[in-house]
């Protein structure tokens, strides 16, 4: 079983309980900067009691221009690389954590349908980032089905990117040999 197979049968209400835990156990708080999930991951997390100890801030910018104006995207970049790129998305969550003050964050931004694809970029293709501040590193992932499918599958993969780095940060190199 894949990553990916065993991350869809995970609710997100599980998920967003770990990343609580693995905030609480760091002592991290989280941001989140969407697109195409229109403010899903930001929900999932605020779905969980006691979640305001780690979240605080999310942005949904849709626009390429609310990516500019509220996260600091260089416009020529949105240009030159398009909004469902790596650069965008990274520039996007060095900028919500860059404005939100949080230990880190996630940024989510791709073609969820039915229409919007392209060759280069076909429906189902979304960039996720997670970081901080100071840099990022970036995935695509090539979601299948229809929006809403589309849109579900990308909150997951945003939390548990977001459970991954905490845990790992947690138990330190040492502990995952």
């Amino acid at each position: 079983m894949s990553h990916d197979d065993s991350l869809s049968r995970l609710d997100l209400a599980t998920l967003g309980e770990r990343l609580k835990r693995a905030c609480l156990a760091r002592g991290a708080t989280v941001t989140t900067a969407e697109s195409c999930t229109g403010g899903g991951v930001a929900s999932a997390i605020t779905d969980i009691a006691g979640s305001s100890a780690c979240f605080e801030t999310g942005y949904v910018t849709y626009s390429n221009a609310a990516k500019t104006r509220l996260l600091g995207v260089p416009a020529a970049s949105i240009e030159r690389h398009g909004a469902v790129s790596r650069e965008t998305v990274e520039a996007m969550v060095v900028g919500a954590c860059r404005e939100s003050g949080a230990t880190l964050g996630v940024a989510i931004s791709g073609v969820a349908g039915p229409d919007g694809g392209t060759p280069d970029k076909p429906v189902g293709t979304v960039w996720f980032a997670w970081g901080d501040a100071a840099g990022a590193d970036s995935e695509c992932h090539h979601l299948a089905g229809d929006r809403r499918a589309v849109r579900e599958q990308a909150v997951r993969v945003a939390l548990a990117g977001l459970i991954d780095r905490l845990e790992a940060a947690v138990e330190g190199p040492a502990s995952r040999n």
